[in-house]
């Protein structure tokens, strides 16, 4: 006789948006999806743009790893009213991005979609060259970084500012120089990595790590970029991270 207390796992559904400038965009879809493959109940939908989010109203979650990409007003304020209902989003790298290059050929970021940057809780700003820097735990009993200690990254580090309140679990500290940005001196100041953010009944986690970059990403820059950039993608530890963000994702409920 079947065993009725041993039900198989219910399915969960999500949607994937992964697109944009400056970035191995492939590497990060195909990592991505193949950690949403580790569980056999989750079907995933996968998109090169905000358009389309009516998929959402069937989605537990939403994972962006964009990079100068935004959605329309329209779709933000479809965006929002999803998150106020319950939805979850695991929000990557370059989410939080608007880059215009100026007449001088330096990369401002301007603060013209506040409905979106107000809703991730942060803005991108600027960046210095990737480096390594040393992420901590600020909130060591939260479900995402319980038993991970402090950790060195070579990454591209985002500097932002930050729009709406949010609860940051890893950080790391910046003082010099962002080359290439109107917003290029820093004073020393503290940088969130990994943060939640409360929309209603609806969360967000962002984790700034992750940056990618192969040798034919930069189009119309340069038609072969030398040294490929693979950054927290090397790393065991961020892995662990994403792994731990889908996990927080699929449940049910915040």
């Amino acid at each position: 006789m079947a065993d009725h207390g041993d039900q198989p796992a219910r399915r969960i559904d999500a949607h994937f948006i992964a697109a944009g400038k400056y970035h191995d965009i492939d590497h990060a879809r195909l990592e991505i999806l193949k950690l949403l493959a580790e569980h056999p109940q989750v079907r995933t939908t996968v998109a090169c743009d905000y358009s389309g989010l009516e998929r959402l109203d069937q989605c537990r979650f939403l994972i962006t790893y964009t990079c100068d990409l935004m959605p329309t007003p329209e779709e933000a304020a479809q965006l929002r009213a999803w998150m106020e209902k319950g939805g979850k989003w695991m929000a990557l790298h370059g989410t939080n991005s608007i880059l215009v290059f100026t007449p001088e050929g330096l990369v401002d970021a301007p603060e013209t979609r506040p409905d979106v940057m107000e809703m991730l809780g942060t803005q991108f700003l600027a960046h210095p060259p990737i480096d390594k820097f040393l992420v901590e735990v600020v909130d060591g009993a939260h479900e995402l970084t319980r038993g991970i200690a402090d950790f060195e990254v070579v990454d591209e580090l985002y500097l932002s500012t930050t729009t709406a309140p949010i609860e940051t679990l890893m950080q790391t500290s910046f003082e010099g120089e962002a080359t290439g940005f109107t917003r290029s001196h820093w004073d020393k100041t503290s940088v969130p990595i990994l943060y939640t953010r409360k929309i209603g009944a609806g969360q967000i986690i962002y984790n700034t790590l992750g940056h990618c970059r192969g040798h034919y990403d930069l189009p119309g820059m340069v038609d072969f970029y030398p040294h490929k950039e693979m950054c927290a993608w090397n790393y065991d530890v961020y892995y662990e991270l994403l792994r731990r963000t889908i996990r927080w994702a699929m449940r049910d409920g915040a």
